[in-house]
């Protein structure tokens, strides 16, 4: 027995601005919406990303948030082109870290890593 990771829930008050977010920062594809999201898939073995309508959006921090890595790429390549998908740096107080952080359109901070880690998975069946 064990579990695997399927799905990362992202409660935002726009839920089609946050897909075209996310699908263009992690080249995922829109899967379903309705009224309530909409939902991304990205390759085999990734977690699927819902986007949650919602009126009640936190403003402080949550004691969750998503780490990613560049692929084929540099961590300054990709925070310009997040920057330019409509990311904004933030300033938690991580001084001189190796990571940035940035915050989607609609306010969810995450880091972007200098590296990845821990490595890749290896891809897995169903």
């Amino acid at each position: 027995m064990g579990l695997r990771l399927r799905e990362i829930c992202l409660d935002c008050p726009d839920p089609e601005a946050s897909a075209a977010f996310w699908s263009a920062a992690l080249g995922y594809r829109v899967t379903e919406r309705d009224e309530e999201g909409v939902a991304l898939a990205g390759a085999p073995g990734t977690p699927a990303l819902l986007l949650l309508r919602t009126a009640d959006v936190k403003t402080t921090k949550t004691p969750v948030h998503i780490d990613v890595s560049p692929v084929g790429t540099t961590q300054a390549e990709e925070v310009a082109r997040l920057e330019a998908l409509g990311a904004r740096r933030v300033d938690i107080g991580q001084g001189d870290a190796s990571w940035v952080v940035l915050a989607d359109p609609a306010g969810l901070e995450f880091c972007v890593l200098s590296r990845t880690h821990p490595p890749e998975p290896e891809p897995f069946d169903d």
